[in-house]
């Protein structure tokens, strides 16, 4: 599913217009980004938790030529399922 059909999703299930669902689903995705930009992590009881986890520094190889390359420490923007919707999926 993309966003516009989730867009649409919505609407139909909201009795929303698609321009309402639209700014709806920007907006989640927007405070999500905004939460997990200020170090914040969003929980969604039984739906699941978004977070930022730090992942170290490492050493990798380039695939062309074999060359050992270090890959620098980031920060990684993760999703975990929560128990419903993992139970929902099974």
């Amino acid at each position: 599913m993309n966003k516009t059909e989730l867009i649409n999703k919505v609407a139909e299930k909201t009795h929303l217009k698609k321009k309402e669902s639209e700014e709806a689903i920007n907006a989640f995705v927007s405070i999500v980004t905004e939460t997990l930009k200020s170090g914040n992590d969003l929980q969604l009881i039984g739906f699941g938790r978004f977070q930022v986890k730090q992942r170290a520094a490492k050493k990798g190889r380039n695939p062309k030529t074999g060359e050992v390359i270090q890959i620098e420490a980031a920060k990684i923007p993760i999703f975990k399922a929560g128990k419903e919707l993992k139970e929902a999926v099974k």
